[in-house]
């Protein structure tokens, strides 16, 4: 099982100007490794539309690659997503799931079917060719630039430890997290400024 900084640490390394696309319990993590402008934090939303929103990003800037950091609860959610991904053929799209089996912002309660569901297999079953799954932080690591360099869309498991990451609320005083702090709508202006500018 990876830690998140096993997880993101490698990605934030390799990465260039891809978006990334963040939700829920992976948030704050995220902005421990990364500041750039491209980052956006999808967590006013309802619950499981992220991978909806990096496809749709996917689809308006097919010269740039973007991440999609999902969660497995907020995947559960919308299980349809990885049909939609898969027909709207999105070849720049990377789709993570952050298998931590849990709810982390909301007290970690168990998802529906906690170490049972086979991510990656449902991925192959909606079409992606791709479809990686790991729990191991070396072999992760090790074909983590395939990853980024192969045609999607491409799907990534990854089993992560729980952690303890509280709720998310936008404009907080003292939110640490930099691109929490201004408004959605303000921070999906700054996304796209960034998008015609980097």
């Amino acid at each position: 099982m990876l830690t998140k900084q096993e997880l993101l640490q490698p990605l934030a390394s390799l990465r260039t100007d891809e978006v990334v696309v963040t939700t829920m319990g992976v948030v704050r993590p995220w902005s421990k490794f990364s500041d750039s402008p491209l980052d956006f934090a999808s967590a006013d939303s309802a619950m499981g539309h992220v991978a909806d929103l990096a496809l749709g990003i996917a689809l308006a800037q097919p010269q740039r690659r973007v991440i999609c950091l999902n969660g497995d609860g907020s995947l559960l959610m919308t299980l349809g997503s990885l049909a939609t991904v898969v027909e709207a053929g999105a070849r720049n799209l990377i789709l993570f799931t952050v298998e931590n089996r849990t709810f982390e912002i909301t007290g970690n309660q168990a998802i529906a079917g906690a170490g049972r569901v086979d991510f990656a297999g449902l991925a192959r079953a909606a079409g992606f060719d791709k479809a990686y799954a790991f729990d191991d932080p070396e072999l992760y690591a090790r074909t983590l630039p395939t990853i980024l360099r192969d045609p999607g869309p491409v799907f990534v498991a990854a089993r992560v430890e729980p952690g303890s990451e509280g709720p998310l609320i936008r404009s907080r005083k003292g939110e640490p997290v930099a691109y929490l702090q201004p408004s959605l709508a303000e921070s999906a202006h700054r996304l796209r400024k960034a998008l015609i500018y980097c």
